[in-house]
């Protein structure tokens, strides 16, 4: 019933905004001059961030302002510059189905679940502030619980008691307008978001932005009392007063093109395996692992380089009484300029060992060695 209510209000909202907007570049006309408070009625991660891209590419921030407020089904998401196997655990998200995705701004990553609000402020370039933004953040903590121990820091994040970060920030500038966007824990899996952004892989070297580690605490373990719900009306309501404008929340939903054409084309470009690895900046990997065959322990040495998420070289060592230089050379040769990737590599072990002679020995010895291969990527 409340779910009906809810895509009954979001496809009013809908309704009306469409009423108004009838180019991309009309844009939203909220009930007041000089600011517009949107709320995504999605969690998919890639479609939220598809809104930010449209709100920045078709919207006219120069006559009003927007926030926009979002929350996210389990996803990791990194800045436009960084490397997923150097900021996440690729092998521990695939099993837990949480999603990556990479964003349009800078910055570091971040884990989202729905214990976690996003908030982006959408400005022109000139009025772009992003310490006011969170200022107004702690503002709003504050007229909601006076007795949390909240404020700014000069590195532009939210920390809680002094120690604990709470909210993180990133942004991007465009020539005439900008967005900030920042997180707030409030309940999110602490589990899960250390488990998840704790890289397993060794001998990587990258020039990528990195992420600097930080201790986190939920809102919620200040005060169980504190709800998502609640954070989100609080900030609103403190955005509609610094900007005079009537306290409302319009729903959207990011698929709708009647109220935002082109969105879907958005959404799936940030789904896109080319977007999501394929923008990594180039990286290397010097790394070497265990063969337990038998009785025997081999070592074997890896060396690759990766440019746009592709493998560019690669070196497999593998003791030669071990398995057949042939072989092995076949597999480094066969993997260069494929993605780097779990399932190109499984894909091409079994084509290249149906060329080989059936022998279960070398067979077995073969699919050890894709096995470990396949646990770099």
């Amino acid at each position: 019933m409340i779910k009906n209510m809810v895509l009954q209000a979001s496809l009013k909202n809908c309704f009306q905004l469409s009423c108004v907007l009838r180019t991309p570049k009309a844009g939203f006309k909220g009930t007041s001059n000089g600011g517009l408070i949107l709320q995504s009625v999605s969690n998919d991660v890639y479609q939220n961030l598809a809104v930010e891209d449209w709100i920045h590419d078709h919207m006219d921030l120069e006559n009003q302002q927007v926030l926009f407020l979002w929350r996210n089904s389990p996803a990791v998401v990194i800045g436009r510059h960084q490397n997923p196997w150097q900021e996440c655990n690729l092998k521990l998200m695939r099993q837990k189905s949480i999603k990556l995705a990479r964003r349009r701004s800078g910055g570091g990553t971040v884990y989202h679940d729905l214990g976690n609000i996003n908030l982006t402020f959408f400005t022109t370039r000139k009025k772009y502030e992003r310490m006011e933004n969170l200022k107004l953040v702690v503002k709003a903590l504050k007229a909601l619980r006076p007795q949390l121990d909240v404020h700014v820091t000069d590195r532009y994040d939210i920390l809680l008691d002094r120690h604990y970060k709470i909210s993180g920030t990133a942004a991007k500038l465009g020539r005439t307008t900008a967005y900030h966007h920042c997180t707030l824990l409030c309940n999110a899996d602490k589990f899960v978001l250390s488990s998840v952004l704790k890289s397993p892989y060794k001998g990587l070297k990258s020039n990528a932005t990195p992420s600097v580690p930080s201790s986190v605490k939920n809102l919620f373990e200040e005060d169980p009392t504190l709800t998502c719900e609640m954070l989100l009306e609080a900030i609103a309501a403190e955005y509609a007063m610094r900007h005079q404008i009537d306290n409302h929340i319009t729903l959207i939903h990011p698929a709708d093109e009647t109220v935002l054409p082109g969105i879907n084309k958005k959404t799936k470009e940030l789904q896109s395996w080319e977007w999501v690895y394929g923008k990594t900046p180039k990286f290397s990997i010097s790394t070497d692992f265990k063969l337990v065959c038998k009785d025997s322990v081999l070592d074997v040495k890896v060396d690759m380089d990766v440019k746009h998420g592709r493998i560019e070289v690669c070196n497999i060592d593998v003791p030669e009484q071990w398995l057949p230089p042939p072989l092995c050379n076949e597999l480094g040769k066969n993997l260069t300029g494929r993605k780097f990737c779990p399932k190109e590599i499984a894909t091409l072990a079994s084509t290249l060992l149906r060329t080989y002679p059936q022998d279960d020995e070398l067979h077995n010895k073969w699919n050890l060695l894709c096995e470990n291969m396949r646990l770099l990527m």
